[in-house]
């Protein structure tokens, strides 16, 4: 069952969120190995994040103009807006890299900007399903892979910030700009999971 028909716009819009959400997770990723130059990446992260608010943007307009949608309204508003969470909150989290003025990054940065990475892909192909519902007869796993990705994550976060409080000679200045970043990059994360459960939602309500 196709919710998309002819007029795919609803869909082309969400998923070059997704795809938005994928191409500043990675430029992170990048960054996460090298900060020398921080400002040149935490600058493609903001143009692209500048971009994806275009798409949220169009899309809302499209809403207000069109009385008959693919699915409900408030269903399309949810999973545009959980999808901008997610890249508002990954430019958040690499800004903060040259905000904070940092040199150099800690080995458990790559890891887990690394796993976000993976959560943001496996996001689109979900979003990329939403359009024919019969895919998802096949494609159900990819709710459990969000799922164990997040579950992942988080016990690599509780050990990247167990390391960081539990350093020798703790510095707390750093302390306290290291962890921001790594909520951040745990929110990111939490973001993806919410896309699902709303696409997990609406696969349910239509299928």
């Amino acid at each position: 069952m196709s919710l998309f028909g002819k007029d795919r716009v609803f869909f082309d819009l969400l998923n070059s969120q997704a795809d938005a959400a994928i191409r500043a997770a990675c430029e992170f990723h990048i960054l996460s190995k090298d900060f020398t130059t921080a400002r040149e990446y935490t600058d493609k992260i903001k143009r692209i994040e500048s971009e994806a608010d275009d798409f949220t943007h169009q899309l809302a307009n499209r809403l207000d103009a069109t009385f008959i949608t693919p699915f409900d309204k408030e269903d399309l508003r949810a999973l545009s807006g959980a999808l901008d969470d997610v890249i508002d909150t990954i430019e958040s989290a690499a800004s903060h890299v040259s905000l904070y003025r940092l040199t150099q990054p800690r080995t458990d940065l790559e890891p887990l900007v690394g796993r976000l990475v993976e959560i943001t892909k496996v996001t689109k192909t979900a979003v990329e399903a939403l359009s024919d519902l019969k895919q998802f007869k096949d494609n159900r796993s990819l709710f459990v892979e969000v799922h164990r990705l997040e579950n992942d994550n988080d016990v690599c976060y509780r050990q990247s910030i167990s390391d960081l409080f539990n350093a020798i000679e703790p510095d707390a200045l750093m302390i306290m700009k290291w962890k921001e970043i790594y909520d951040k990059i745990e929110k990111a994360v939490d973001k993806c999971e919410d896309v699902a459960n709303i696409i997990e939602s609406v696969v349910i309500k239509y299928a």
